[in-house]
Order: structure tokens, then sequence, then C-alpha cells
């Protein structure tokens, strides 16, 4: 019986973890429109849709701010995860950055 109860405990474990994992998406595209008091902004990405985005004081922002954030602003990045029902950015950053991405530097 103990041993069943383990079993059981691990793969609610581990479904738990993927179910988490699960929730995490990225988009990435055109700021519709900005909502400063609600602290939201709504994005449009082309392969999914419009959504509407939340800031909190954990989100991390990267090249961009929330008040830099305009109807029109292109090439944005959202890291966000799913809590209450609203995707909530983790992290919020503009797209082309000119970094390395992913090459080992021999391009030439």
């Amino acid at each position: 019986m103990k041993l069943i109860a383990t079993i059981s405990i691990l793969a609610a474990l581990a479904l738990a973890s993927t179910a988490s994992a699960a929730v995490t998406r990225e988009f990435e595209g055109t700021v519709v429109s900005v909502d400063r008091s609600g602290k939201t902004f709504r994005l449009r990405d082309v392969e999914r849709g419009t959504v509407r985005i939340k800031v909190t004081s954990r989100t991390r922002f990267e090249r961009v701010t929330f008040s830099s954030l305009r109807p029109g602003s292109r090439r944005i990045e959202a890291t966000v995860r799913r809590s209450n029902g609203a995707w909530v950015a983790i992290e919020v950053e503009r797209s082309g950055g000119g970094g390395e991405h992913g090459g080992g530097g021999d391009d030439d």
C-alpha cells in the first residue's frame, strides 16, 4: 500500500510540474493599446491573435519600459504566465537587440 501511495504522489508531482510549465507562453508583436491605470497592454501577435497582458512590480523589462510602451510599438516580446484567468508578464522586452542569437560567431 505504501508503494502505491508513493507512486501516486510522484505521479501527481510530475503532472503538476508539467501543468505549470504549460501555462507559460511567449507572445511577440505590436502594441495595440496601453491602459496605464490598469497596468495592462494589448499585444497583437500575428500567430496567436491579440492578448491583454498585465504588468506587475515583479515584471522585468529589457530595452523597453512600461511607460515607453505606446500603441504601434513594434517588436515587443512578452513572456507571460496564466494567473487568475489573466496573462501576467514575467518579462517584456524589445526584440532585435543586435546580440548574438545562438551563433557560434563563425558566420564569416
